[in-house]
């Protein structure tokens, strides 16, 4: 009897399952996926205002899916730069992604190719910040890559609407950088940051990476955000090896 009671006031909590994942992972992407909109839009407009055709700008966001490099494509396009430095500067920025997926690795090292292909395709910063928090939690489930699935699709398909309305947008609208949509993103990346600034090396690596995008801003084909993302990544890497955490310190005095 007292079991019995024991049951009643405390159920067994509902074990995770693939469907479970996929529509929380889905829910964690939501608010991110509100900022992404207004950016998804104002690329759309810019990219058909700037020179590509809207087969074109439809074309980049579902192969390349990559909305910042997108983005500084169609600014790049716009001011005449050449085919390499279009190339090497969206190489660049979207290097980022490498260390994304070496984070995420260990937690999908036991997926078939099948899996891995399209997640990787579809990996993207806000993707990255919901499923990363999912796989540092401490439940055993087996499906959290569902809960990956669940963000990268709603973040795909999100991301190709709201471009094909830019699209229309800006074939109506003569100069849609005025509408002012880009500082969401702007706002919705401070917001994905803030949470990762867990230790002085990357604090250090986001100051320097700041400081120098902004010093920088007027050098030409977006060669400033170029430098800010390398002197990010050495200010990190330097920072980690020169300043160990204190639990690190206290691990080496005992």
């Amino acid at each position: 009897m007292l079991a019995f009671k024991k049951a009643i006031l405390k159920p067994t909590p509902i074990q995770p399952n693939r469907k479970s994942e996929f529509w929380a992972g889905v829910r964690a992407t939501l608010p991110l996926v509100v900022g992404a909109i207004p950016f998804g839009l104002i690329f759309g407009a810019v990219a058909v205002t700037s020179g590509i055709t809207p087969a074109g700008t439809s074309a980049m966001s579902a192969i390349v899916f990559a909305g910042s490099s997108q983005f500084i494509a169609a600014g790049l396009v716009a001011s005449g730069a050449s085919t390499a430095i279009i190339v090497v500067t969206t190489l660049v920025v979207n290097l980022r992604h490498a260390l994304y997926a070496a984070t995420l690795a260990p937690h999908m090292k036991h997926l078939p190719q099948r899996w891995l292909l399209p997640l990787g395709f579809w990996l993207t910063d806000e993707s990255f910040l919901v499923t990363a928090n999912r796989f540092d939690q401490a439940d055993k489930s087996p499906f959290k890559h569902w809960f990956f699935l669940g963000s990268a699709i709603f973040m795909y398909s999100n991301w190709q609407i709201v471009t094909f309305i830019g699209i229309i947008a800006g074939q109506a609208i003569p100069d849609p950088r005025s509408w002012g949509l880009d500082f969401a993103m702007i706002v919705t990346f401070i917001g994905m940051l803030v949470p990762l600034v867990k230790n002085r090396p990357t604090l250090i690596a986001i100051l320097v990476a700041g400081i120098t995008a902004l010093l920088s801003n007027n050098l030409p084909n977006q060669l400033g955000l170029i430098i800010a993302a390398l002197l990010g990544i050495l200010a990190g890497v330097v920072a980690e090896n020169l300043l160990p955490e204190d639990g690190n310190e206290a691990a080496k005095d005992e």
